[in-house]
């Protein structure tokens, strides 16, 4: 697939739906319509053309996370995190141009962490990674280390789940297959 990225806009801070997982989905539906809007009037008029919005919310000790506020609130969650697990939702929103279709669902994996050294963490805050991800962590960054297992899949915690997404394309009657990149690149995907 060849997918376009175009950024939302959405503001993602103080939005609280109840718990974590449905917080996670309301921002995905949000990015997902924001995007939506703006590229209605520019249809492709090829192939299928879908909207995805995508948003993650991690969940540990009972309390749902987004992105750190700064280095020291980063410092203060890695410092909870070490040794323990929590999960990751990652809602998904998915939006046909063409059809007005909407559909959506949350993809949630516990990830567990290793023992974690103060230095450790000092050092993983001082790159800024975790400034940009929801939960502080990433796995397939420089975070990758200090993740001890993931339950569930992993693209999730990546922030996009293939298989959800794979799921949802087939609610609005679309195949995973059809968006390869050998159709042609007609099809149009927006990531919100």
């Amino acid at each position: 697939m060849d997918p376009e990225v175009v950024v939302s806009g959405v503001e993602e801070d103080g939005v609280d739906a109840g718990t974590p997982a449905s917080t996670a989905q309301v921002l995905a539906a949000r990015k997902a319509r924001a995007v939506a809007a703006r590229l209605g009037g520019d249809r492709l008029n090829v192939g299928p053309e879908l909207v995805l919005g995508c948003d993650s919310v991690f969940e540990i000790h009972g309390v749902g996370y987004g992105k750190p506020r700064d280095a020291e609130d980063a410092g203060q969650r890695w410092r909870a995190m070490s040794g323990h697990s929590g999960v990751l939702h990652t809602g998904h929103h998915l939006v046909d141009l063409g059809s007005d279709r909407e559909v959506g669902a949350v993809a949630s994996t516990t990830v567990t962490f290793a023992e974690v050294s103060d230095a450790e963490i000092d050092a993983y805050v001082a790159t800024g990674e975790p400034l940009r991800v929801a939960g502080a962590f990433t796995i397939d960054g420089l975070g990758g280390p200090f993740v001890a297992s993931v339950d569930g899949d992993p693209h999730t915690v990546v922030g996009l789940s293939l298989p959800l997404l794979r799921h949802l394309l087939a609610e609005l009657g679309v195949t995973w297959t059809s968006l390869w990149s050998s159709s042609g690149g007609q099809d149009a995907a927006h990531v919100g």
